[in-house]
């Protein structure tokens, strides 16, 4: 389980991680770090891929000096792979989507989360395509449901480039601003953990509604 460990460790240490990625990889940090925001919002089964954290680092990393990453440079890059992947992932779920979603043994993606991401878009409408933006998981999955039912395209394009553009830009200025903060300095870690949980529970919350639903409706039977 030491992979495990890793991948725990990078989460957390975000900023330590991306200088020595930076120190290795020069200007073709900004290659990878469009890949993981496009494939993180792009494709179903890379979900757990960081998103707001990474974009808080990739801030606070642009506002060193010496940065190997222009701030201006990272907002346009970044809005650009988030606006993409929602789009490769509307086309998805437009296409095969139905097929996917009828399945109740897909190996390729969780089911669970899918159905989750269809009450949250049943709940919110299109705003559910900005909405999502900031809750991960759902945020994979919003676009490819949003497909599946088809929704309107142009109505899709305004809330995709409206939400992207505000994700992206929300987190990478946080950090860029607030990284320099002693207490966000000092704590860095901490920060990212408490994004990952403060993103995470709308998800949680809307989970546990749906299990006392669940139970109350059984206990009714």
């Amino acid at each position: 389980m030491e992979w495990i460990h890793t991948v725990i460790d990078i989460f957390l240490h975000l900023d330590v991680h991306l200088n020595a990625w930076a120190g290795m990889l020069g200007p073709w940090l900004y290659v990878v770090l469009f890949l993981i925001i496009f494939c993180e919002t792009g494709l179903v089964i890379t979900p757990y891929l960081p998103g707001d954290s990474l974009l808080f680092a990739v801030g606070a990393l642009a506002a060193r000096e010496g940065s190997p990453l222009q701030i201006f440079h990272v907002l346009v890059l970044l809005s650009v792979a988030a606006i993409l992947g929602d789009t490769v992932n509307y086309a998805a779920g437009r296409w095969i989507g139905p097929k996917i979603f009828s399945r109740e043994d897909s190996r390729l993606l969780d089911k669970r989360h899918l159905d989750q991401a269809r009450g949250f878009y049943q709940k919110y409408g299109g705003k559910t395509i900005v909405l999502a933006r900031f809750v991960p998981i759902i945020r994979t999955f919003a676009p490819f449901v949003a497909g599946i039912g088809r929704m309107d395209y142009p109505r899709f394009v305004f809330y995709n480039v409206t939400g992207g553009i505000f994700w992206t830009s929300s987190f990478l200025l946080a950090g860029y601003y607030f990284s320099g903060l002693p207490m966000v300095k000092e704590q860095f870690h901490y920060v990212v953990l408490a994004i990952i949980v403060i993103s995470i529970m709308p998800a949680v919350f809307e989970y546990w509604r749906a299990v006392r639903g669940n139970s109350g409706s059984i206990s009714k039977a």
